[in-house]
This record gives structure tokens, C-alpha cells and sequence, in this order.
């Protein structure tokens, strides 16, 4: 019998891809005034830059993440990383913006794919002692790939020009595919749903959308996804333009300190989570809430303040709530939906995030011709805090409490 990975070498193996995924999607903001020049674009298109991927990445999210349930979680992660590094390698040699546009759009077609299947993967062979932490390990790679796809990317910019970068990691997501192939092969069959017939989509979105509290994890989800979006967008660039910096200055400002302050909250979050609900069911919601309460009023003032060093400490505070929150992603949707529905439903929640990201970091570019980058800021802090009550009503029921995590859940029970 072929023996399983351990888990934590499965999320080892994971957080070089998420890493790679994350450096992917951020170079191109870093790098933002560089293509503006270098196409004549005005901030308007710069923003259906963002959205083309947003709104792509969003809409197929669903049905890729329902691959992930259906056919397997290691052949969807394979697959999803070979095609975004063939089409980062194409974001390199592309001169016009319509093509530029579409091929962001095939890279958030081909992204779409991973996330759902690789935070399903984690949740399926780690126990609930662990998952929060496991979970928390792994999207500390997205806070790395956005600090070394805004530093290195207006680094590489500056020195090499805007193509050259696209073109080096599209070549390394291609030969790390083969690592992967040859390697988490080995956690296939302790991934692969357990069920012996596996839902049609349909019926799985039906049967996601009747579980209680579902929809208040996917609109959560939606607002701190306005929140990521615009800044992911348009941080370097106010950086730029408000405080007179540097392109490279911009892009470390913008990504270093708000990334690095995430990773400590997503391995805080993912600690007190684990500890924590030994003692209180309802444990991970609680810690998202806590992230919610610190982060929202962070970003509402870091777009007030002149100060540049203010701002620096405000998104400081941002991180910290935003990795608290999180590193409960996954960990709390497995209490709510059975492991065959895991990755469906987190690509239901991608999708709504994705949408409403993509009309923010859109809706960003002519916001900030008439008001600012700062009014984005504030009004995207506002919608967070909103989010606290919602959070606050979701329950979960006393069989999903216990064994959730790591196999199939119980449906039944008395809601907590």
C-alpha cells in the first residue's frame, strides 16, 4: 500500500506554490507605472487590468473549485500551476493592452484552480488539532508572494524592465510543476473525496447554499476580499504618488510591512484558533472576529492620514487582524460544510469575493480621479467593520464541532 505524505510536508510542498501564485498575480501592480508609459494607458484601463483577472478568477471559482472535489485535489493543483506559469510567461511578451487584458483574464482562469483544492487538501489530512495552524502556515505564502512580487517586482522593474520578471518565474512555475508531480502524487488518496458518488455541481451549490450561516461566511468573505483587492491594486501606487516615493520605495512601503505583519497574524491566528477550540466550539469565528475589529478602523485611517509613517502603522495593525482572520478561512467553512463540499465552497467564496473585489479595484480608478485613493481606503474600512455582526451569526452544529476537520462531517446536531 502506497504510504501517504506526512501532513506537514504536504502544506510545505503547498506554500512553495502559493508563494509562486501570489508573486504572479502582484507583479504586475508593482510594475503598474512602468506599463502605464510603456502602453500609454490611463488609470482607468490600469484598473480593467485588475478587474480583467478579478472577474475571471471570480466567475469560474465555483466550477473550479468543484474539480477539486470532484476529480482530485493534487491533479487540479498540478494543473492550475502549469497553465498560470505559461501564461506569466506570455504577460512578458505581450505590447498591446486588449491582449494584455485577455491574458490576465486566462491567468485568473487557470488560478482559480488552486486555492479551493489546496485549502481543501490541508483540511482533509490535518486533524482539528492542527488544521487552523496548517492552514495559517500556508497562507503565509500569499503575504511572502505579494512582499516579493511588490519589492522584487519594481526592483527587477527598475533595473530590467517590466517583461523581464514575467518571463523568469513563468519558467520556474513550470519545472516546480514537475517537483509536484513527482512528489504530492503521494497524497492523492488521502485527499480524493470519501464518498463513494460524488455530487453533481448543481446539487452541491443547492445543497452549500442550504446550510445555515453559509451566506454569511461568503459575504464576510466578500468584504475583506474589497479590502485585499484594493489594496493589492493601488497601495504601491498611492505610496508613488502621495508621498513622492520611489517606484521600488513605493512597492516596499506598500507590500513589506502589511505582509510581514500578516504572516504574524496568521500564525497567531492559527495557533489561538487550534488552542482555543478545544475549549469553545465557536473558537475560529471568534478569532475572525477579533481580526475584523482590529483591521477595519486600520484601514479606514491609513487612507486618512498625511503621515507616511502613520500609514505605515496603521496597515501595520491592518495585517495583523487581516492574518487572524485568515488562517480561519477554511478551518470554519469545514465546520459548516461536509469534506466533499470543501473546495466547492470555497470557490463559491472566491467567486462573490472576486466579483465584488473586481468592481472595487475597478471602481477604484475612477473613485480616485473624483475623490482620491484615501476615500477608497476609508470606505473600504467601513464595509469591513460592517461584516463583525455577520460573523458573530454563524453557527455550527455539535456533530460539525468535533470531527469536521479531516474527514466527513455530520450534518445533524444542535446548533451552537
Amino acid at each position: 500500500m502506497r504510504r501517504s505524505l506526512h501532513p506537514w510536508l504536504v502544506v510545505a510542498l503547498l506554500w512553495v506554490v502559493i508563494v509562486v501564485n501570489y508573486i504572479d498575480r502582484q507583479l504586475i501592480y508593482s510594475v503598474f507605472p512602468l506599463i502605464k508609459t510603456d502602453m500609454k494607458l490611463s488609470d482607468v484601463e490600469l484598473g480593467l487590468i485588475s478587474a480583467a483577472f478579478v472577474w475571471v478568477y471570480g466567475c469560474v471559482s465555483p466550477i473550479a473549485g468543484y474539480m477539486g472535489d470532484r476529480w482530485g485535489r493534487v491533479k487540479v493543483i498540478v494543473a492550475s500551476l502549469v497553465v498560470w506559469s505559461v501564461v506569466t510567461w506570455m504577460t512578458g511578451h505581450t505590447h498591446t493592452f486588449r491582449s494584455l487584458v485577455s491574458i490576465r483574464g486566462i491567468m485568473g482562469l487557470s488560478e482559480a484552480c488552486y486555492l479551493p483544492a489546496a485549502l481543501a487538501l490541508i483540511a482533509d489530512v490535518h486533524k482539528a488539532e492542527s488544521v487552523s495552524r496548517a492552514t495559517g502556515l500556508h497562507q503565509s505564502g500569499i503575504y511572502i508572494g505579494i512582499v516579493l512580487g511588490g519589492v522584487g517586482g519594481g526592483w527587477l522593474g527598475e533595473h530590467y524592465g517590466w517583461r523581464f520578471a514575467f518571463t523568469l518565474l513563468g519558467l520556474f512555475g513550470v519545472c516546480y510543476a514537475a517537483v509536484l508531480i513527482t512528489l504530492l502524487k503521494r497524497a492523492d488518496h488521502t485527499a480524493r473525496p470519501m464518498c463513494t458518488t460524488a455530487l453533481r455541481f448543481y446539487p452541491a451549490v443547492r445543497e452549500l447554499a442550504s446550510l445555515r450561516s453559509f451566506s454569511h461566511i461568503v459575504l464576510a468573505f466578500s468584504a475583506f476580499a474589497i479590502a485585499n483587492w484594493v489594496i493589492y491594486t493601488w497601495l504601491p501606487l498611492y505610496f508613488y504618488e502621495k508621498f513622492s516615493a520611489s517606484l521600488a520605495a513605493a512597492g516596499f512601503s506598500a507590500t513589506f510591512y502589511l505582509q510581514f505583519a500578516s504572516i504574524a497574524g496568521v500564525m497567531a491566528g492559527g495557533w489561538l484558533a487550534d488552542h482555543w477550540s478545544s475549549q469553545r466550539p465557536r473558537a475560529r469565528i471568534l478569532v475572525q472576529v477579533i481580526g475584523t475589529v482590529v483591521a477595519s478602523p486600520c484601514l479606514f485611517f491609513a487612507g486618512f492620514t498625511s503621515s507616511e509613517v502613520a500609514a505605515v502603522a496603521m496597515l501595520i495593525l491592518f495585517g495583523l487582524g487581516k492574518g487572524l482572520y485568515d488562517a480561519n478561512t477554511m478551518p470554519v467553512l469545514a465546520q459548516v460544510a461536509r469534506s466533499e463540499l470543501r473546495a466547492t465552497g470555497y470557490g463559491i467564496m472566491n467567486c462573490a469575493g472576486c466579483v465584488a473585489g473586481g468592481i472595487a479595484a475597478s471602481g477604484a480608478g475612477w473613485l480616485k480621479e473624483v475623490l482620491g485613493l484615501g476615500f477608497v481606503f476609508q470606505l473600504s474600512g467601513a464595509i469591513l467593520l460592517s461584516t463583525v455582526l455577520l460573523l458573530l451569526r454563524i453557527r455550527i452544529s455539535a456533530g460539525q464541532a468535533s470531527v469536521a476537520i479531516g474527514g466527513i462531517s455530520s450534518a445533524s446536531g444542535a446548533a451552537y
